[in-house]
């Protein structure tokens, strides 16, 4: 539902926090050269307002946009389901608030091969070398769910090396024989397969059908002292997403286009041009236990966390989410 300018500036302002102070109209963020997140199609949209955002640069993965998020050295952070899970069970005082990413038949994450790669199968990938964006995360993941399901035993699967590449780096080491499988997506995947002489090995689609994959997280203590401004981002988010959802692709890019070009950090907006779809499964972003779930499970198996340490209830909440049922949890 749109709220009035003035409702919401009360809301904000005068609640105040426990302290009695006003809550924030400014959120520090990380962004992404040559991409358009979602609170930044937010805001340029008129969804945030008044609450504005405050870039401070770019972040290098999802698991460090999230750190800074749970050290205050931004307001919130994105990043894989998995990496929430493991910085919630080291005891970080995170809440998952609302999906931005994920795959689907036009959005995923692809696990590439040379054509002539001997490599058709889990078990031709026992002492090779998959590079990726980084480790712990959304990639890695994916990678070692599609080894269990190949039957490696845990000794065979150790022997499969992922490896930690810059993504505009990762077709260049396939194809120069550094690594043997390549993960790519979005516009590095499709300038690879134009230039040939690639094939997917599989598609983490292909191993688990469509599904929301990352979430925006804010600290307990932020959305304790700011109530009205933790619904106005998370309502404003999911209103982008499900502004992606709803217009014609042509329309989405073009908007893209525009934010990028407006806000004067000399980069490239060709990546924007390469968008199909948002990959996040559910309509504006809201989450589903299973989307957590599915990675605690594989963290216990891996040892990464011991079993029982987080429930998938206590990581997440939809709370704040009005395209949620009741808008609860």
């Amino acid at each position: 539902m749109i709220r009035t300018l003035v409702p919401l500036l009360l809301l904000l302002t005068a609640c105040g926090t426990a302290q009695g102070s006003a809550e924030t109209l400014e959120l520090r963020y990380q962004g992404s050269t040559g991409t358009v997140t979602f609170p930044e199609l937010a805001e340029d949209l008129g969804y945030l307002a008044p609450v504005r955002l405050k870039w401070i640069g770019d972040t290098t993965s999802g698991p460090q946009d999230i750190q800074a998020a749970a050290t205050g050295q931004t307001d919130f952070g994105g990043a894989f389901n998995g990496a929430v899970v493991k910085l919630a069970a080291a005891d970080a005082p995170i809440k998952a608030v609302v999906s931005y990413y994920g795959s689907d038949e036009r959005s995923n994450q692809g696990y590439f091969v040379l054509d002539g790669s001997p490599v058709r199968s889990a078990r031709d990938l026992v002492g090779k070398k998959v590079g990726m964006n980084t480790l712990g995360a959304h990639a890695e993941a994916v990678l070692r769910e599609y080894l269990r399901r190949g039957g490696l035993t845990d000794e065979q699967a150790e022997r499969v090396e992922a490896v930690p590449l810059p993504p505009v780096s990762l077709e260049q080491a396939l194809r120069q024989g550094r690594i043997d499988v390549a993960v790519l997506g979005g516009v590095l995947r499709d300038k690879a397969l134009a230039r040939g002489g690639l094939r997917p090995l599989f598609t983490d689609v292909a191993l688990f059908g469509a599904f929301s994959a990352g979430t925006y997280v804010l600290t307990e203590r932020f959305i304790a002292a700011n109530p009205g401004t933790t619904r106005k981002f998370v309502e404003g988010v999911a209103r982008a997403v499900q502004w992606t959802q709803t217009r014609p692709r042509a329309e989405v890019v073009a908007r893209f286009e525009k934010i990028v070009a407006a806000r004067g950090r000399n980069e490239d907006a060709t990546t924007v041009g390469f968008w199909k779809s948002s990959g996040v499964a559910t309509p504006g972003g809201v989450i589903a236990a299973g989307e957590f779930q599915r990675w605690i499970d594989w963290l216990e198996r891996e040892g990464d966390i011991p079993a029982g340490r987080v429930e998938a209830t206590d990581v997440y909440t939809n709370a704040y989410n009005p395209l949620a049922a009741g808008g609860t949890r």
